[in-house]
């Protein structure tokens, strides 16, 4: 009889469900990564907010050439609109607006494309630079529009000449948080549609249990279900009968 190879008081090295040791932590490279990554999302937020604030520049320009003139006319008492049922006022906020929502398809898909997995750094980046891009545009367009002095450019032209109004938004609320608003939910929408997928999790054998094999023979020779059969010299035959014949009854 051999004595066993572990000692009783240690554990098997082998053992599934032994306790790790008490000095054992998580690897320090994993955190580093993860702080380097969130600190890339944050600059590729930034820099997603300061371009489109940029491209404000364009949406005012744009405004500036395509929305609708407000003709008036002075008799040098007093101005008034040329044509009272004109609806160029209205022109110029619908003007806006539908530049806006253009502007916020476009960037919206263009973050997307840029970074497929998006990321609250992203959406917040694509949120803010929409709101200053709007608000950007929106001083361009009333800067470089007509003068707001309407009395001076009246007596500068005259008597019953006409020229245009101030370029101005009156409903600067809707037509600010269009771009914004637009920007958020296309890109919500194609990082649900076309965005990367969770895999699923595995469902495998518990750790530490055999894996089952039910395509595999039996064991050979004698034993039980737990293990094969004591190994040692067959039992000689009684009465001089061989293995495993019965002795004849009398």
């Amino acid at each position: 009889m051999t004595a066993p190879l572990t000692p009783p008081h240690q554990p098997q090295p082998n053992d599934p469900w032994q306790d790790p040791p008490s000095g054992s932590h998580a690897v320090p490279g994993g955190e580093k990564s993860e702080a380097s990554g969130r600190r890339a999302e944050l600059r590729q937020g930034a820099v997603i907010a300061v371009l489109l604030t940029v491209s404000g520049v364009v949406l005012g320009l744009l405004w500036l050439l395509l929305a609708p003139r407000v003709p008036l006319v002075s008799d040098e008492t007093a101005v008034f609109l040329k044509n009272s049922e004109g609806e160029q006022a209205i022109g110029a906020d619908g003007t806006f607006v539908l530049l806006a929502l253009a502007f916020g398809l476009v960037s919206a898909a263009a973050v997307f494309l840029f970074r497929r997995r998006g990321g609250i750094p992203l959406v917040v980046g694509l949120a803010l630079g929409g709101l200053l891009g709007s608000l950007l545009a929106w001083g361009i367009g009333t800067w470089f529009g007509p003068t707001s002095d309407v009395v001076a450019h009246a007596k500068e032209v005259g008597k019953g000449v006409t020229f245009d109004a101030p370029l101005e938004l009156h409903a600067v609320g809707a037509a600010v948080l269009a771009w914004p608003i637009a920007a958020m939910i296309v890109h919500l929408g194609l990082t649900a549609l076309f965005g990367p997928r969770d895999p699923e999790p595995e469902w495998g054998v518990p750790h530490g249990e055999p894996s089952p094999s039910p395509s595999a023979p039996p064991a050979s020779g004698s034993g039980t279900a737990f293990g094969p059969g004591p190994v040692g010299p067959e039992p000689e035959p009684e009465d001089g009968k061989a293995p495993g014949q019965w002795p004849e009854r009398s």
